[in-house]
């Protein structure tokens, strides 16, 4: 008969009952070291690729001195999902830049794109931000591309002289075939502008409609109830959760940085930060932005943000400047 157990006794009367079988303590640790250095890799490699946030996949390393081992190992690190790698601006430290550097060193294209932006933007190391967003965009990284077309459009990192809007549509319209919609609609306004590309309004106009078009039905795909929506101050909340569910960690990064920075950063050296609050990115230099040429009150670091920001909040507060000095280099309204 079986008990609560497992163990089966025989029926016959006065007989001895089954001896179980002991298995040693240490044998299921001797098995595992037993498994081939390629095998482990191959199951780490899957789980870094699946890893839903870093404490998932640092908990998985810290299992045992073996996982720890192999977990360095280049073919894990450049499969390392996109939110395996979202490090917090609060928590960065050295280890963190460490172990996005091994990460980039391993080929792997988000993490040579996020440490790209990070060096570019917060800790303003322009040649090493520069060049890893360019590996990224080697890579067809089309958020890379996109924002090395925002730095050859503003020049960022450099003089005003060395602004290149040519690269940069070029650069947009590569990005654009890839499938980022604020590339598309920054050729589009290229084109309207005839900034870097000839000037065609039919051709920019149907660009930016199919810009729209693509944005509105990815909003409805992941269309959240009403009830979950909260209001904030200055801002519809709603749009605001449907613009930030598209929104790239390295500008989750770049807002919480220069978040906690506050306004110290601000009064240091006079630069502004890119107006649409989900951008984060800041200037290199004084009045590297273009700011609006009605109010003159907002900047914005490229025609994308301008529109974004026109549809969010800036629509309901834009009003004439009243000196007319204060529009002097404003660049015109992406409504």
């Amino acid at each position: 008969m079986w008990t609560r157990r497992g163990f089966c006794y025989p029926s016959v009367k006065g007989a001895p009952p089954a001896k179980r079988r002991r298995i040693s303590p240490n044998s299921g640790s001797d098995l595992f070291e037993t498994l081939p250095d390629d095998l482990v890799i191959s199951i780490l490699t899957k789980l870094s690729s699946s890893a839903s946030s870093p404490s998932h996949l640092f908990n998985a390393f810290l299992t045992c001195k073996r996982f720890n081992n192999l977990g360095a190992d280049p073919e894990v690190l450049a499969n390392a999902s996109a939110k395996s790698l979202q490090v917090r601006a609060k928590s960065w430290s050295k280890s963190a830049q460490d172990f996005l550097d091994r990460c980039t060193n391993a080929g792997n294209v988000e993490a040579c794109y996020l440490l790209g932006m990070i060096h570019f933007y917060c800790l303003r190391n322009y040649a090493s931000g520069a060049d890893l967003l360019a590996r990224a965009a080697l890579s067809n990284h089309p958020t890379a591309l996109y924002s090395l077309a925002v730095i050859h459009f503003n020049g960022s990192g450099r003089p005003y002289c060395h602004r290149d809007p040519s690269t940069g549509a070029a650069l947009c319209a590569k990005s654009a075939a890839l499938g980022n919609i604020d590339a598309l609609r920054e050729v589009g306004y290229c084109l309207q502008d005839g900034l870097g590309l000839p000037f065609c309004p039919s051709a920019a106009h149907r660009l930016l409609i199919k810009a729209n078009a693509i944005e509105l039905i990815t909003k409805k795909k992941r269309s959240v109830p009403q009830h979950n929506y909260k209001h904030r101050k200055g801002y519809c909340c709603r749009l605001n959760m449907d613009m930030s569910s598209n929104v790239h960690q390295a500008n989750r990064f770049m807002v919480e940085w220069w978040g906690l920075a506050g306004k110290k950063a601000e009064n240091e050296d006079g630069l502004n930060m890119c107006s649409h609050a989900l951008c984060g990115r800041r200037e290199t230099r004084r009045h590297e932005f273009r700011r609006c040429a009605v109010c003159a009150v907002v900047a914005y670091c490229s025609r994308a943000c301008q529109a974004m920001h026109w549809k969010m909040e800036h629509r309901t507060r834009c009003r004439p400047a009243q000196d007319p000095a204060d529009v002097v280099g404003a660049g015109p309204e992406g409504a």
